[in-house]
């Protein structure tokens, strides 16, 4: 790895991750949701969770996605390493997804269409888990 990556990694704090959370938004052709709502969202959620210092303090990194392929309810949220999507993630429920699942571990339930967590990973020289 060369010193670059290396001091990047260390100033963004990557390998202290807990959790990423991923929204899409911003999408070349929006269909979950209008641009606007989407911007919206992703501009809350980087707000919030700078205000909150949550990439220092609780390890929970953020990504802007371009498309989730959900293209329905949106914006749409995953969060991992639970695997986690949520649907209709305007600011009011990002504000409880922060809160309940990203700080205190309580998934939030009403808004959750889908779990998928991250299995284990496969060990490529046997074929098997």
């Amino acid at each position: 790895m060369t010193a670059i990556l290396q001091n990047i990694t260390m100033q963004l704090g990557i390998q202290q991750i807990q959790r990423h959370i991923f929204l899409c938004c911003d999408q070349t052709k929006p269909k979950c949701c209008n641009r606007e709502t989407g911007l919206e969202a992703w501009d809350y959620l980087k707000k919030r969770l700078r205000e909150l210092d949550l990439a220092a303090t609780h390890g929970i990194f953020r990504s802007k996605v371009n498309c989730l392929q959900i293209c329905h309810q949106g914006p749409i949220a995953l969060v991992y390493p639970e695997g986690i999507w949520y649907h209709s993630c305007s600011p009011e429920n990002l504000e409880t997804i922060i809160q309940q699942h990203l700080l205190l571990n309580q998934p939030v339930e009403s808004l959750i269409f889908c779990r998928h967590p991250l299995p284990a990973p496969i060990d490529i020289d046997s074929g098997s888990t």
